[in-house]
This record gives structure tokens, sequence and C-alpha cells, in this order.
């Protein structure tokens, strides 16, 4: 078990903004828990502490969005994410965490650049953009980059976004897509030895923050208009963005 004071500040911190984002925020918010953890300790590690504690929040964040999700995205992106999970697996023990920063911060920033100086200037209309090549692709990319470090967000956005569903379905596909990439994940992060006695000790120490969290993403959620509710979603997708590829480059 982790007995750092610093490291258990940061992660208080970092645990209940991933609860915010699962509870009420697409993306952002949740891709900087692992980061955040990462200043403190091995990027894996916290990866591995923050898995069973992520399963917990998406059990309460499934209830509070139960059958609202779109079914056809679904179907387009966890296929591939699964796929994306298998490739991680493999590739886990030679892969440079610092890149997949860099990769995925780049991603993550290319999209909102995208969303300000091209998808705003013209009207997509909802529900007619279910490409499940994109989607396989996508969710294979959000499937990779989440088994590293919680990072799929950024991805899966690239996706859902463009199809401007209403913000409470857009929620719930998010929360339904990750529940599975989640709980398929504890399957490899075993048979790899992640899943140590210390580092579930340290997940237990967390866990209550879970559903507090959960509660106040809810809340904001049900307060926040769709319009702020993007922005919000857009601008913190940006910051995390430059927040992982300053950490990747300042890993090497």
């Amino acid at each position: 078990m982790i007995e750092s004071p610093l490291f258990y500040a940061v992660a208080v911190v970092a645990v209940l903004i991933v609860g915010i984002s699962k509870g009420g925020f697409v993306g952002g918010f949740g891709m900087l828990a692992v980061p955040m953890m990462s200043m403190i300790v091995d990027p894996r590690q916290a990866a591995a502490i923050m898995l069973p504690i992520l399963c917990v929040m998406d059990i309460f964040a499934v209830k509070a969005f139960w059958g609202k999700w779109d079914q056809k995205a679904l179907i387009s992106l966890v296929p591939g994410a699964v796929m994306g999970i298998v490739i991680g697996t493999i590739t886990f023990r030679y892969l440079n965490a610092d890149m997949i920063r860099i990769i995925v911060g780049i991603v993550t920033i290319l999209f909102v650049l995208q969303y300000y100086l091209i998808d705003r200037r013209r009207k997509i209309t909802a529900g007619l953009d279910y490409n499940t090549v994109k989607g396989g692709f996508l969710g294979a990319l959000s499937g990779f980059t989440s088994f590293i470090a919680h990072a799929g967000g950024g991805p899966l956005s690239m996706y859902l976004f463009p199809l401007k569903l209403d913000k409470t379905i857009l929620v719930a596909t998010s929360v339904f897509f990750f529940i599975t990439v989640n709980f398929v994940k504890l399957i490899p992060y075993a048979w790899l030895g992640q899943l140590s006695g210390d580092n579930l000790l340290t997940s237990l120490v967390l866990l209550p923050l879970a559903p507090i969290g959960i509660k106040l993403g809810v809340w904001m959620h049900n307060k926040v208009s769709t319009e702020l509710f993007y922005k919000i979603c857009y601008i913190a997708l940006f910051f995390t963005g430059l927040k992982l590829i300053y950490d990747g480059i300042g890993g090497f």
C-alpha cells in the first residue's frame, strides 16, 4: 500500500474529478486522473490503482443513466474497443508510456481544433453519422489508450460529439461504453500482475470517494445547459491534451 501523503492529496482530487466526469461530463476531466497520479507514482501503477475504482464508479453511473444510451453508436464502438484492449495487452511490456501520452494529447487537441475550425461552421444533423468503420477505428483507439492510461475519452468523444446527441444520451452512451471497457480490462490487468495486493489496498482506501464524485457529476449534469455542457467538454479536452503532451515530453 502506498503511504505517501502527497500521493493521497493528489489522488483524492483525481478520483473526484473522474467521478464528476462519469456522473455528468463526457471525456475531458476523466483523462486527467492517471497523469495527475503519475506525478507521484509510476503511470502503470497509477492505472492499476484506478481501475477497480473506475469499475465501481461505472456501476453507480450506469444506474444513474440506465437505458438512455444510443445503441447504434455502441454497436459501432464496442467491438473495436475490445480489439484495442487485446492490442494493449499484447504490447503492454514494450510500450513507452510517455509516447502514448503525447500521441493521445495530440489527437485530442486536433479533435478540438477540428470542432472550432470546421464543425461549428457546418450543420451536423444528429443521428446521421453512424459510421461503423470510423466507430471501429476510434473504438479501438479508445480501448487501447484506455488500457494504457485510462485515457480513452478523447477518441470516444471524436465519434460521439459530432453526432450532436442530447447531453443525457451522450453521457449515458459514454457510461455504458466505459463500463464495458473497464470490466473487460480487469482480465488482462490481473493476468499481467497489475492488480497486486498493495495496489488493491490503495484502491480500497480511495474507493469511498467514487460515489461522492458520481453524485457531484449527476448534480452538475442536471444544472448545466446543453450549450454550456458542450463548451465545458471541449475546453476540458483541450487542456487535457496539453497536460498529456506536457507530461509525455517531460518524461524523456
